[in-house]
């Protein structure tokens, strides 16, 4: 992965930081990392274990957003280049029809605003779930639209599949960029490109590292053992299946997570939170058993250096939550390049 070089390096801080996903693609794209905040101490103590350096604010964003920011990182208004996280959904009330950042008041996003509002970074990035689109019959997002304009931003939206931009994973985020009115003339942001070649499991998991692991139990793992590569529950004997599934035998749809064990020849469905959840099972394609940390965090692109803190649920939690570093650096790699223009 190649790193842009430049005079200087562009700043950003980043909110809801998580594990680093999207934070470590952004470093990597070029940029100076002045703060992160995140409320999670685990994910916090990944954060300084594996940068040091960073600036890392683990407390509640409630806590910072309501001081006087530019003071509070040492920045003139404007000139942060780039402000980048992505806040959990929630709904919005409706007082008016003109909905403006009193309407988000309540919700993790009021907070994402509020940065907005104080620091006037250049660009900004938010990133979030795809199912933000039609949150609420699409009037949070909406909302959230309202609100960076009325902030002084241009936005441009787009979904991209982490798969083409080689991720070995099918995983989908709403990215939403916006450039500060004073700056579209001159900032010309266009989102990358997929690329040609998109990897799969094969790719990553033959020489992944050892790392921890949550096992199945016994009666699971022996039922996966029936589970051939690629396949699912109606590729078992179906009184194995019906007995395994129980309510969930008479449901409708095709309920293809269940017992779902994927193959090297394609890629990782979306890293969840929990190695093991009896819908959304993703069982290794050559050993009945969960995918262990690390092999996790390879579908999210993690370099193996990247060390995850806390119990073995937390790190688990902290890589299924965390945005896939190459979807991270391809986007950030653009931004970068956006800014250039203005050096």
């Amino acid at each position: 992965m190649k790193t842009i070089n430049s005079k200087r390096k562009p700043t950003t801080i980043e909110l809801f930081a998580g594990a680093g996903g999207l934070a470590l693609g952004v470093e990597k794209a070029g940029f100076d990392t002045i703060g992160l905040i995140e409320i999670d101490k685990d994910a916090s103590d990944t954060l300084r274990k594996n940068r040091p350096k960073w600036h890392v604010i683990n407390d509640d964003i409630a806590n910072i957003s309501c001081l006087d920011l530019r003071e509070y990182f040492g920045l003139k208004k404007g000139d942060l280049d780039l402000l980048s996280g992505g806040a959990p959904c929630q709904s919005f009330s409706y007082a008016g029809k003109r909905l403006g950042l009193e309407d988000a008041r309540g919700t993790l996003f009021y907070h994402y605003a509020k940065f907005l509002e104080q620091l006037q970074p250049k660009m900004f990035l938010f990133e979030n779930v795809r199912g933000l689109l039609s949150h609420d019959k699409g009037r949070t997002y909406k909302t959230i639209i309202d609100i960076f304009e009325n902030t002084g931003y241009t936005i441009q939206k787009k979904v991209l599949n982490a798969w083409d931009f080689g991720v070995a994973q099918k995983r989908e985020r709403l990215i939403t960029i916006g450039v500060r009115n004073d700056l579209v003339d001159q900032i010309h942001f266009s989102f990358p490109k997929p690329h040609s070649y998109k990897p799969v499991l094969r790719d990553i998991l033959l020489d992944c590292p050892e790392s921890e692991g949550t096992p199945y139990s016994d009666y699971k793992r022996k039922i996966f053992e029936l589970v051939p590569p690629g396949g699912y529950w109606r590729d078992i004997p179906e009184d194995i299946a019906k007995e395994y599934m129980k309510s969930c035998w008479y449901m409708e749809g095709g309920r293809t997570g269940i017992l779902r064990r994927l193959s090297l020849d394609e890629p990782s469905l979306t890293v969840l939170t929990s190695p093991s959840q009896k819908q959304t099972d993703r069982c290794h394609p050559l050993e009945a058993r969960p995918f262990t940390i690390r092999e996790n965090a390879r579908c999210q692109s993690f370099p193996d250096e990247w060390q995850f803190c806390g119990s073995i649920g937390s790190q688990y939690k902290q890589v299924g939550n965390a945005v896939p570093v190459n979807l991270a650096f391809d986007i950030a790699t653009k931004i970068r390049e956006s800014l250039e223009v203005l050096e």
